[in-house]
């Protein structure tokens, strides 16, 4: 299909992806809040803080626990695969997308483990607008409850009755791991001045493309979807994952500190090879030159200015952006293959464009 029926397809996608995001937060939200309240009171504590729900010292909070957009394609796609009859998203219970629900919240706090550790390994001091949990509680208590929440993910599979459930919790298992090798890999990067292209976007798929696949997957499975359909909605969602790591990349660098709650430029200031910056650094430029000369030794807020400059004179941000479309066109093709009728996936369409046009 055309990229141009595609956007027919998805006119209004923003106001649609933002509506379908706040119905799977109250979809959602009391099964996650239940779950992580079954946790000891010290690993509580950190995690309520961590979602928002309350302060550092245990008071409510009106925090922000996130765009909740992994969530919504598990239930998008068991949406998008139910077959007619099967509700929606917020719709009537017992459908499809309603026995979901906690594979979805699942998926939810197997990416939060993932933000725990990150913040603490790249030493991020902010997050959704305030300190990171890390800061307030200690590295120690951030690590174990990020930890703790893994558990959580798989002990609500484990006692799932849906005839699912068995192979979601292998399907997110071996996510999980992937994740971590690209967890690992991009750690490694950061040592090394010789980072290819491509193994910095095989890195990319597996950090934050394995889990936006593994999500559509779930969603798909719980549809009773067979092999070949859940295949290719995992395939749809590393493809829009990778399109929307590019855009985070992006941001990384020219996002604006009011909306992303960091730094300016935060990924430069931690000289990470994001996807942009190695785009530059590997493009035989005078400009890519400049970078690396920057990324040799610790930056001052002027270098940072002078390195965001030189990514866009090497062409790395055009490049990041005509890559992200380019993976969406492919993510396209990878979900007509499970769904021929791309109207009955409006809700994955939309979350998509959503998070490739996103800009924070």
């Amino acid at each position: 299909m055309a990229l141009i029926e595609v956007n027919a397809i998805a006119t209004g996608e923003g106001q649609e992806a933002a509506a379908l995001l706040e119905r799977t937060r109250e979809t959602v939200d009391p099964e996650l809040r239940r779950t992580v309240e079954s946790l000891p009171g010290g690993m509580r504590r950190v995690a309520m803080y961590h979602f928002g729900w309350v302060d550092a010292d245990g008071t409510p909070a009106e925090g922000s626990p996130g765009k909740a957009i992994r969530p919504a394609l598990v239930l998008a796609a068991a949406q998008a695969l139910q077959g007619p009859g099967g509700g929606s998203v917020g719709g009537p219970a017992g459908g499809p997308v309603d026995q979901a629900v906690r594979a979805a919240v699942a998926v939810e706090l197997a990416h939060n483990f993932t933000l725990l550790h990150d913040d603490v390994i790249d030493e991020d001091v902010r997050r959704r607008g305030r300190a990171t949990a890390w800061t307030v509680f200690g590295t120690p208590d951030a690590i174990i409850t990020g930890d703790a929440m893994m558990a959580l993910a798989q002990r609500l599979l484990a006692d799932d009755p849906h005839p699912a459930a068995a192979a979601a919790s292998s399907r997110l298992s071996a996510c999980l791991i992937e994740l971590c090798a690209g967890q690992q890999a991009d750690c490694a990067f950061e040592r090394r001045s010789d980072v290819a292209l491509d193994e910095c976007l095989t890195m990319a798929t597996a950090k934050t493309g394995a889990l936006l696949g593994c999500a559509c997957a779930l969603g798909a499975l719980y549809a009773g979807a067979g092999p070949d359909e859940v295949d290719a909605m995992d395939a749809f969602g590393r493809e829009a994952g990778l399109a929307f790591q590019l855009i985070d990349d992006l941001i990384g660098i020219w996002g604006d500190p009011a909306h992303t709650g960091k730094p300016a430029g935060a990924d430069l200031i931690a000289r990470k090879k994001s996807l942009p910056v190695v785009a530059a650094l590997t493009s035989g430029t005078r400009a890519g030159e400049e970078l690396a000369a920057l990324y040799a030794g610790p930056m001052t807020g002027d270098d940072v200015r002078r390195a965001a400059d030189a990514v866009e004179r090497a062409g790395g941000r055009d490049w990041a952006q005509a890559h992200a479309a380019d993976r969406m066109g492919r993510a396209v093709q990878q979900l007509s293959r499970a769904v021929p009728d791309l109207g009955a996936a409006g809700g994955l369409l939309a979350l998509a464009e959503f998070v490739t046009r996103r800009t924070r």
